[in-house]
């Protein structure tokens, strides 16, 4: 063979080299998923997961679907492990636990953005239009003009901008920003009020929900001044579970409703002093569960025309709506130190702390956090907060599963 012929052969085998390896990089980076976190967005309606697989929409960093949506997880040398241990005659069951327990830390936390769309409705030229219309009757009147007022069309599939009419969406959508750089590795899921209403925060197991089985490991709730009794349950059960329930911001638990899920609309049952049963309206409570609300969330609404001031004010935030403790079982975690201008004499607590309730906790801010949301000295507190409950529930899980597979 001639020295060219040798040189060409060579140069071909080259490239061929080049172009093999070159395809096998592309292919094994096609298995990686990016490192920001994959939003799941629920809708009202149930949708099987085989219909997911298509028209779904990637938008600024983060998957936006009608749906459930199962994530894969990249092909790691750690699942190159498990399937060397598996060549290896590893039982099933055995193979199972350790299945279980990697997947876990592979998936990382599950968290819920809870939006408050029934609250929204309520704003939204209804509720509020029939409490300042009948605000001077006295208690023994029982209303029967106005009640439509009393009734208001729920958004179905609210959208997440800063220009949503929905106060808290603002603050989920910085929660979803701050979130997917400070845990990028967390399953977040964006849920509304009627979601919630469906059990979405439970697993389904065949068609039915199971109140005993928590599908995520927090939820964050905003502005949830309006809720369903089911809701209101339903949240109660996934914290005793052992889930862990951030609150946002004050004013939360404050009326009861009932959802139509077919005609997408919420009508006032009893809070906010009122209460209708649809034929007349009358001056009742003006916190719906307070009791309860104190007994499991460890907080309750405090007012709203108060003029409070906070002597520990880090972030500059000006009093709205906060929740003052109730509860002698909450830890305090940071004191804001309130002091209401025109009764010196009450001292009501303002703080974020923590409730254990049951196997599960509550963690409040105890303000209305929309207000200072992008605030980043605030955001840095809220996201540390948010991360360090969420890889304590991680560990927990891990040591439970851990503990679940030496027993079996």
């Amino acid at each position: 063979m001639k020295d060219s012929d040798k040189t060409v052969s060579r140069v071909t085998i080259i490239i061929l080299l080049a172009i093999t390896t070159f395809t096998y990089v592309l292919l094994v980076a096609s298995n990686d998923r990016p490192l920001f976190a994959q939003i799941r967005v629920l809708g009202h309606d149930k949708t099987s997961t085989r219909d997911l697989s298509t028209n779904q929409n990637i938008t600024r960093g983060y998957i936006r679907t009608p749906g459930i949506q199962k994530s894969s997880l990249p092909t790691t040398l750690e699942q190159k492990e498990k399937s060397a241990l598996n060549s290896q005659n590893m039982s099933a069951k055995t193979q199972n636990n350790i299945d279980n327990i990697s997947s876990q830390f592979e998936k990382g936390p599950r968290i819920a953005l809870i939006e408050s769309t029934f609250t929204a409705a309520a704003y939204n030229n209804s509720f509020y239009v029939f409490y300042q219309k009948y605000s001077h009757v006295s208690a023994d009147n029982n209303i029967t003009n106005d009640l439509n007022l009393l009734s208001s069309k729920v958004i179905k599939y609210p959208t997440i901008t800063p220009t949503t009419n929905v106060h808290s969406a603002f603050a989920m959508l910085s929660l979803l920003k701050n979130f997917k750089l400070i845990s990028p590795d967390s399953n977040i899921t964006v849920l509304t009020d009627a979601d919630v209403d469906n059990g979405s925060v439970f697993h389904n197991r065949g068609g039915s929900v199971d109140i005993n089985s928590n599908a995520y490991d927090v939820v964050i709730l905003g502005h949830q001044e309006y809720v369903t009794q089911r809701e209101y349950n339903y949240l109660k059960d996934f914290v005793s579970n052992g889930g862990t329930m951030f609150l946002l911001d004050g004013n939360v638990f404050y009326a009861q409703v009932k959802f139509d899920h077919n005609t997408n609309t919420v009508t006032l049952i009893k809070g906010h002093s009122w209460a209708y049963n649809g034929k007349s309206a009358w001056k009742s409570v003006a916190e719906r569960w307070a009791k309860e609300t104190s007994e499991w969330v460890g907080s309750n609404y405090l007012c709203y025309s108060c003029d409070i001031t906070f002597a520990n004010d880090p972030w500059e935030y000006q009093h709205h709506e906060e929740q003052y403790i109730t509860n002698h079982n909450d830890k305090i975690l940071m004191n804001y130190n309130a002091a209401l201008l025109h009764y010196p004499s009450l001292k009501p607590v303002i703080a974020t702390y923590e409730l254990n309730y049951q196997k599960g906790k509550v963690v409040s801010l105890g303000i209305y956090s929309d207000d200072i949301i992008t605030n980043k000295r605030f955001d840095n507190y809220l996201d540390n907060l948010v991360l360090q409950y969420s890889v304590q529930k991680q560990h927990q899980l891990g040591q439970e599963q851990q503990l679940g597979s030496v027993a079996s």
